[in-house]
């Protein structure tokens, strides 16, 4: 019934324009009819949960039936989430101060609570800091995040009021990465982004990838211009090329020439063992996506979401086998 109910939702929010849009782009990528790929994306979609950007990311158009039935589409995805995640317990991920507070045996560095800090305690906060990471209290996709420089300032004063007027939710102590993820690009903080499920109680690892910065940023979010990788999980070792939301594959990363597949993460298994300690803490919501980053001292949790994505690790190059996510899912969760 809820898997209905989402197909009819989604059947009147539907960007059309897009999925038509994007008809047009297989088109010409496959000289495929453009009347058989709308009729058979609908049919993906009513039957795999398939939405059109999972169509064109992960090549629906050239499977079989069977293998299609191995995807974790959107749909499916919505439906892990409804299943081992209550609402209730949202605002824990949502908020990031309210995550520091209850993970604050994770996270690995000093934080502050812009919304209430008294200047007193900002100058407090900024006499050990050099450098600052300043965000918002609930954006993603590391939009607003701003990485601050004490000596930009003229003093304590102007860089709290200039965060004042920002809107800065919180800001907390720049993380120092280790040499080896520094090596893949030195920019932004690259980190681990390891999916956990709770099965019956215990935490399982599903998948995870490296997200890593690119163009000068200082962000590894893939929507914010970074790219990714998947990682196996018993050998920590990056698995294939990177790719970014352009679906650009990367052998070598484009401004430091280091090679990405084949890349030995430092300390994987500390950073596994970490992601799912963290996941049994809030229990009530049992799939989550935790973006950790390494020092040279180890690994730290910058934080967990919620509502993890489901497309990174199904596009072609990364599947060769053609068999999706799903049947790891189903290992773990019944009557998915």
């Amino acid at each position: 019934m809820k898997r209905l109910v989402y197909i009819i939702k989604r059947i009147f929010k539907m960007d059309y324009k897009n999925m038509l849009d994007t008809v047009g782009f297989i088109h010409k990528k496959t000289n495929k009819s453009k009347i058989w790929l709308f009729c058979d994306m609908v049919k993906c979609g009513l039957k795999y949960g398939a939405g059109y950007k999972d169509y064109k990311l992960a090549e629906f158009y050239n499977l079989n039936n069977e293998q299609r039935a191995t995807y974790v589409t959107r749909g499916i995805n919505n439906t892990i989430v409804s299943m081992l995640n209550s609402r209730e317990y949202y605002h824990i991920f949502e908020n990031k101060t309210e995550f520091n507070t209850v993970f604050k045996d994770f996270i690995g560095r000093k934080w502050l609570d812009m919304t209430t800090a008294s200047l007193e305690e900002f100058k407090g906060f900024m006499s050990e800091m050099e450098v600052i990471i300043s965000k918002p209290l609930d954006a993603t996709c590391g939009q607003g995040v701003m990485k601050l420089h004490k000596k930009d300032f003229e003093n304590d004063e102007a860089l709290f009021s200039y965060l004042k007027e920002s809107g800065s939710g919180l800001i907390e102590e720049c993380v120092v990465q280790h040499p080896l993820l520094s090596a893949i690009y030195p920019h932004s903080v690259n980190t681990y982004r390891i999916v956990t499920v709770l099965s019956e109680g215990k935490p399982n690892v599903v998948y995870a990838f490296i997200r890593i910065g690119n163009g000068g940023r200082f962000v590894d979010n893939i929507n914010s211009g970074g790219m990714a990788a998947p990682i196996n999980i018993e050998t920590g070792i990056i698995e294939f090329p990177a790719f970014d939301k352009d679906s650009i594959y990367y052998d070598v990363h484009p401004e430091t020439n280091c090679k990405i597949k084949g890349y030995e993460l430092p300390f994987w298994k500390e950073s596994v063992a970490l992601a799912t300690k963290a996941a049994t803490v809030v229990e009530q919501v049992g799939y989550v996506g935790w973006d950790v980053a390494v020092t040279e001292q180890g690994p730290l949790i910058i934080e967990g979401n919620h509502f993890p994505g489901h497309d990174i690790l199904q596009m072609p190059p990364h599947v060769p086998d053609k068999i999706g996510m799903l049947p790891t899912f189903k290992k773990y969760i019944k009557g998915l």
